[in-house]
């Protein structure tokens, strides 16, 4: 992560780390980083718990596109809508950008995808993949469909329209929305949205927790 992190621009500004990386990192640092080394003891010492994993890094924030910058390079993005897990954040980065997604788009009460456990569930994924916040929601959504995107709004409910009978180009634009776990896309956010799809599902299951109905989605929007 810490490589990906230096790859996507992100300015380093100090690593607190193991002796025993240091062999490691030095084939990934640059030459005038700024390393502090200690023995575990001393590592979680300075937590009070074991946060250390051997090799932490500290760096700065660049800044976030908007979301007419985002969705001009991109035609498949994801839109999250009061997903506040971090965990479910870095799950859902990290599927996108494996499926072939573009981009996140994020509502103001979705986590920060730069929170630590975000970025390591994710593998590093939130560094790689670009985002954007809309800062008025659900109004924002506006931005994208000017731009050109159809906007799928993904629910359980059986009125919704199969995922799996639709069928999009390359070229075409489509942005997929998702709710939190539990309540799941708001009505404002629905109302949004130009059609609600569904994932088909079976043996009395509801629904699917939303990283892993991302993942599900994105595989079937993401290119062939």
């Amino acid at each position: 992560m810490v490589e990906r992190a230096l790859r996507s621009g992100y300015p380093l500004r100090t690593v607190l780390a193991e002796p025993r990386w240091l062999s490691t990192l030095s084939d990934v640092l640059p030459d005038d980083a700024v390393v502090f080394t200690a023995e575990v003891a001393v590592l979680e010492a300075v937590t009070g718990y074991h946060v250390h994993r051997g090799a932490l890094a500290s760096f700065g924030r660049v800044p976030v596109p908007s979301i007419a910058t985002l969705a001009s390079s991109a035609s498949r993005l994801v839109v999250l809508e009061q997903v506040n897990n971090p965990t479910n954040v870095g799950a859902v980065f990290r599927a996108a950008a494996g499926l072939g997604m573009d981009g996140v788009v994020l509502d103001p009460l979705s986590a920060d995808p730069l929170y630590r456990r975000a970025v390591r569930v994710s593998m590093g994924a939130v560094l790689q993949l670009p985002y954007a916040r809309a800062d008025a929601w659900p109004g924002d959504l506006g931005v994208l469909r000017d731009a050109g995107f159809q906007l799928l709004a993904l629910t359980p409910s059986p009125d919704a329209v199969d995922l799996r009978s639709l069928s999009f180009s390359a070229s075409d634009k489509v942005a997929l929305l998702l709710g939190a776990e539990g309540p799941g896309l708001s009505s404002s956010a629905l109302r949004e949205g130009d059609l609600a799809v569904r994932i088909p599902m079976h043996h009395g299951v509801d629904s699917l927790n939303v990283a892993a109905a991302a993942a599900v989605a994105c595989y079937a929007l993401g290119p062939r």
